[in-house]
């Protein structure tokens, strides 16, 4: 049965390395990247969080789409939003998918951190975006009150798999998500 897996963690824990690293091994699965969705719609510079809202329709449509055909549907995308979620169950279940989310977690001041750590200056335009909306959020208080949210959404929902992340093991993480989906 294709899954729609769910990658869900703090920005920077490292989502999208593991989902590319997934599709990698995985022929013929989709690496699903709403955040890079969202640069193929104009101004997405601009209204960040309103492109968001016209984009993930369209995501949901993409991921029926590849799951229906029966092939697996990679999605790193930080969602502490239950309504959001579902959208993404709802799609899986619709295409007779599975939905797993797993949640990528580190304590909070290491997020906080890793955030710090990532480097904008790589020249990448989404990063630098959202490096923006994070630094005009709050910046690190920003960080932990969504840190706080995902903590909060985990304990709500109750087929959540927490992966513990530690820095600099992506090799690490990798393997307990692929244990995590049962295929350790």
């Amino acid at each position: 049965m294709p899954r729609l897996i769910h990658l869900n963690g703090p920005p920077a824990i490292g989502k999208s390395t593991i989902a590319q690293r997934y599709v990698t091994d995985h022929p013929g699965s989709l690496l699903l990247d709403i955040d890079r969705m969202r640069m193929l719609i104009g101004g997405w510079q601009d209204d960040f969080v309103g492109v968001g809202d016209m984009v993930r329709p369209l995501a949901c449509a993409l991921a029926t789409a590849h799951l229906s055909e029966g092939h697996d549907v990679v999605m790193p995308q930080f969602l502490s939003d239950d309504a959001e979620i579902v959208l993404f169950e709802a799609a899986a279940s619709s295409a007779g998918a599975a939905f797993v989310e797993i949640v990528l977690m580190d304590d909070a001041d290491a997020c906080v951190r890793r955030f710090a750590d990532r480097s904008s200056a790589s020249g990448d335009a989404l990063a630098s975006v959202i490096d923006s909306i994070v630094d005009s959020a709050g910046g690190g208080d920003y960080l932990m009150v969504l840190h706080r949210q995902l903590t909060d959404l985990v304990q709500s929902r109750d087929e959540v798999v927490l992966v513990r992340c530690v820095g600099g093991d992506a090799e690490g993480t990798y393997h307990a998500v692929l244990g995590a989906l049962g295929e350790s």
